[in-house]
C-alpha cells in the first residue's frame, strides 16, 4: 500500500470517526456505534503506525514496501 492509498484511509475513517462523534452528543451512540467507534480508532492507529513505517524507511534508505502494518494489539499498547 502506498503513501496516499494510506493518507486516503486515514481520511475515511477520520470523516467516519466525526461522524460518529457528532452523533454522540445529545443522545448518545448505540452499542454498535461505540463499538464501531472503537474500532475506527483502532483502525486510525495502526494506519499511521504503517505510515510512520513507511517515512522511517524512506529516511534511511530502505524499502518502504517492506513495512507491513502490525496487529492492532501491538499498536494499541504503544505509550503516546
Amino acid at each position: 500500500m502506498a503513501d496516499g492509498d494510506i493518507l486516503s484511509r486515514i481520511d475515511e475513517l477520520v470523516i467516519e470517526e466525526h461522524e460518529l462523534r457528532s452523533r454522540a452528543i445529545g443522545t448518545g451512540l448505540s452499542s454498535d456505534d461505540r463499538s464501531r467507534l472503537a474500532s475506527v480508532e483502532q483502525q486510525l492507529d495502526q494506519c499511521w503506525d504503517l505510515l510512520r513505517q513507511r517515512r522511517a524507511r524512506v529516511e534511511f534508505d530502505e524499502d518502504p514496501d517492506q513495512a507491513s502494518a502490525r496487529p492492532i494489539s501491538e499498536v494499541e499498547s504503544y505509550r503516546q
